[in-house]
């Protein structure tokens, strides 16, 4: 009986865990999700994009950020980022984090 509850509670806390940047995105209309292959060289034009950003943190207990947002200097140095899941256009209105 205990093996079931910890093997329930763990596939829970994956499934949990593999939703959370994906909820992000579908909230917003103009979300972009970055593609592969990733940039390597960009032009240095200034259009900021809001970016979100995996934290690599993992945690069990709350509050646990697992994705912040940062504002870059445009949508290619973003994506450049192997933990940038995708982008907005403008900046980013806070700072922030998310659980």
């Amino acid at each position: 009986m205990k093996t079931i509850s910890t093997l329930l509670a763990l596939l829970i806390f994956l499934f949990l865990g593999a939703c959370t940047h994906t909820n992000v995105a579908s909230e917003e209309a103009n979300y972009i999700e970055c593609t592969e292959p990733r940039p390597k060289i960009c032009t240095r034009e200034y259009r900021p994009v809001c970016a979100r950003v995996d934290t690599g943190k993992r945690c069990v207990t709350t509050p646990c950020p697992t994705i912040k947002f940062k504002t870059y200097g445009n949508a290619c140095s973003a994506c450049g980022s192997k933990k940038v899941y995708g982008y907005t256009p403008g900046t980013c209105k806070k700072q922030s984090v998310l659980n």
